[in-house]
């Protein structure tokens, strides 16, 4: 499944990232704690979590990750936003909760 996929799927915001909405999704991610998603994510996976922040784009470049998905009705800083585009990765929002939002995606990328 493609991000772009993942989007259509769910109805997802894209808050930036549009140009690389073609990557693959290989599993996901789901943790609001960079040290866990540091030590545990895989390349390819989607990273579901509440943190706006531009560390996350730290790790997510680090991980080489396909996309991170805000959860909750959260917004990207303006840094992170700044720091996606300069890395390349999507960030994608959504107002439902983590436990629903990562059912879903699981769902949608084990089908």
């Amino acid at each position: 499944m493609t991000v772009q996929e993942l989007v259509d799927a769910l109805g997802l915001t894209v808050f930036c990232g549009k140009e690389n909405l073609n990557q693959e999704i290989k599993g996901g991610y789901t943790s609001d704690l960079l040290s866990d998603v540091m030590g545990h994510a895989t390349e390819g996976q989607i990273w579901i979590t509440l943190q706006t922040h531009k560390n996350v784009l730290a790790i997510a470049s680090l991980k080489e990750l396909s996309a991170i998905l805000l959860v909750k009705g959260s917004t990207p800083e303006e840094d992170m936003l700044q720091q996606a585009v300069e890395e390349g990765i999507p960030v994608l929002g959504t107002n439902e909760q983590t436990f629903e939002t990562t059912g879903k995606v699981y769902q949608l990328i084990n089908r």
